[in-house]
């Protein structure tokens, strides 16, 4: 596995999300904005383009809004899990993932696929899983 994939696999905006606990709804917020900030210079090259089912978020900073005002709308207790290890080779990487709050039911499933140039993801498709019939 190349270290691009294992470091996006074991990244903080994963283990972040999943771990944050800080004991105020400010400070999550707070905290957790800032994590993915972080994370987000770590992981993306300077100019990514991210691929959601509704929109295509161009730079670090859009990146960075959409992921702040996603963990605002969900609340400070929803995680993203990762399902195993990252996979991939030749610049491509697949992470599949479940979403929900803390001890609650899972919310919605999907993968992220990466394209990986010089260590860091250029190109990201978010990628959700249709919804299960009850």
């Amino acid at each position: 596995m190349s270290m691009a994939v294992r470091a996006w696999s074991d990244c903080p905006c994963v283990r972040g999300f999943v771990s944050a606990t800080p004991p105020q709804q400010d400070e999550i917020t707070k905290g957790r904005e800032m994590t993915t900030r972080t994370a987000i210079a770590e992981l993306f090259v300077e100019e990514p383009v991210m691929y959601e089912p509704t929109d295509i978020v161009q730079g670090r900073a859009e990146i960075s809004r959409v992921a702040a005002n996603l963990l605002k709308q969900f609340g400070p207790t929803f995680r993203f899990i990762p399902d195993g290890v990252a996979v991939g080779h030749h610049g491509l990487a697949h992470l599949a993932w479940h979403a929900g709050p803390e001890d609650g039911p899972v919310a919605v499933t999907g993968a992220d696929v990466a394209e990986i140039e010089g260590g860091k993801i250029a190109r990201l498709w978010v990628l959700l899983n249709a919804q299960k019939s009850k």
